[in-house]
C-alpha cells in the first residue's frame, strides 16, 4: 500500500486512549476520525495528543459513514455495541480492529467473521496479551518441554477497580487468562463450568466474583478466580509441569516471566523435593499494544488475517465465555464445547 490507511476510531474512553496514541504515531496510518458521545473526552484527546484540525471529532457515528475515503476503522466502545458498528463498518467496505470481546453472543461473533471473509476485509480483535512478549517466551518455553509434562494451570485477575455494568467479572476478565492458556497449550477446552457470587449489582445479577475451570482434550484443566471487589489486585497465571511451573506475573515489571524449578524424588516410601531453584525468563522490552496495531495494520497491507487474533480467534474465546456464562447461570454445572 502506497499511502497510509485512512481510519476513523470510535470511542475516547480508557482503552479508546491508548488505541490513539498508538495509531496517531504510527505512520502507516491516519487518524481521519474520532467518534465519541462524550464532546468532552474528545477535547480531552484533542488537546493531550496535539491532534491536528484536520481530524473530524464528532458524537454522532452517521458523520463518520459519510466520510470519503474511509478504509478501517476502530472501535472501543462498550460490548454490547460491537455488533452493529462492525456490521456498518464490514458493510461500508471497511477493515475493522475491535477491543475484546468480538461480541457477547457466539452466533454474532460467527455471522461478524463469515461477513468480513465475504466483503474480502480484515476483522482483528484487540486480544493484547497474545502480544505481551512475556506470553510469546513462555509458549516457546512449554514447547521446549523445559517444565516437564503439563500437570494443570491456574490463573488469578483481581482488583477494586473498575467495575463493569454492561458485563460481569467473567465477560470483563476471564478472556485475557483464556487466551494465554490457549494459545499456550495449543489446544481449546472441551469442557467448561463456572459459578459467581453477586455483591454490588443484584438487579442486574452481574457476578462480581467468578471461579472457572476449563477443561481440555489433553485432561489439562485450568481454574480462573476473577474478582473486581478485591485490593489485592494481582495479574498472575501459572501451568504447572513434572519439573517446575511456569509463572507470567504481569505486576512483576522487571521479571513478569520466571520458571519455579523443581520435582520429586521417591525415596523408600516417601517424596523429597528436589532441584529447587527460580529462573528468569529473559523477556524483550515491548509495549504489547504497538504490536497489536503494528499487526492490524500489516494485515490489511499484506491481506492476510492474523493467526494470533483474527476474528476467528476472537468468536473462539466468545464461544467459550458463552459455555461458562451458561454453566454460571445453571449453579456450576458443567457445559461441553
Amino acid at each position: 500500500m502506497t499511502h497510509p490507511i485512512n481510519l476513523a476510531i470510535f470511542g475516547a474512553g480508557r482503552w479508546g486512549v491508548h488505541l490513539i496514541r498508538n495509531f496517531h504515531q504510527h505512520p502507516d496510518c491516519k487518524i481521519v476520525a474520532i467518534a465519541d458521545s462524550n464532546p468532552e473526552r474528545l477535547q480531552a484527546v484533542k488537546e493531550r495528543f496535539q491532534l491536528p484540525e484536520t481530524i473530524h471529532f464528532v458524537t454522532n457515528e452517521t458523520t463518520v459513514w459519510n466520510l470519503p475515503n474511509l478504509e478501517a476503522v476502530v472501535i472501543a466502545t462498550p460490548a454490547v455495541t460491537h455488533f452493529p458498528l462492525i456490521s456498518a463498518a464490514l458493510k461500508k467496505g471497511c477493515h475493522v480492529f475491535t477491543e475484546k470481546p468480538l461480541t457477547l453472543s457466539a452466533s454474532e461473533s460467527l455471522q461478524l467473521c463469515e461477513l468480513a471473509q465475504q466483503k474480502h476485509k480484515q476483522l482483528f480483535v484487540d486480544h493484547t496479551y497474545l502480544f505481551h512478549p512475556a506470553v510469546e517466551q513462555g509458549k516457546t518455553v512449554i514447547q521446549s518441554g523445559k517444565i516437564g509434562e503439563l500437570r494443570y494451570g491456574y490463573a488469578t485477575r483481581t482488583h477494586l477497580e473498575p467495575v463493569r455494568q454492561d458485563v460481569d467479572a467473567l465477560w470483563d476478565l476471564a478472556i485475557h487468562d483464556i487466551g494465554i492458556f490457549n494459545t499456550w497449550l495449543g489446544e481449546k477446552p472441551i469442557k467448561v463450568k463456572a459459578t459467581g457470587t453477586v455483591w454490588l449489582q443484584p438487579e442486574s445479577k452481574l457476578s462480581d466474583l467468578v471461579i472457572a475451570n476449563l477443561t481440555y482434550e489433553s485432561g489439562f484443566e485450568a481454574f480462573l478466580h476473577l474478582c473486581w471487589l478485591n485490593p489485592d489486585k494481582q495479574r498472575r497465571l501459572a501451568v504447572v509441569g513434572t519439573q517446575g511451573t511456569l509463572i507470567f506475573d504481569e505486576l512483576q515489571l522487571d521479571a513478569p516471566l520466571s520458571i519455579q524449578q523443581g520435582y520429586f524424588n521417591r525415596i523408600d516410601n516417601s517424596w523429597k523435593a528436589a532441584g529447587l531453584n527460580r529462573e528468569i525468563i529473559p523477556v524483550e522490552p515491548r509495549e504489547p499494544l504497538a504490536q497489536v496495531c503494528n499487526c492490524f495494520l500489516d494485515g490489511i497491507q499484506n491481506h492476510q488475517p492474523s493467526p494470533i487474533s483474527s476474528g476467528w480467534v476472537g468468536a473462539e474465546l466468545v464461544n467459550i465465555l458463552c459455555a461458562l456464562s451458561e454453566s454460571l447461570k445453571a449453579d456450576g454445572q458443567p457445559v461441553l464445547l
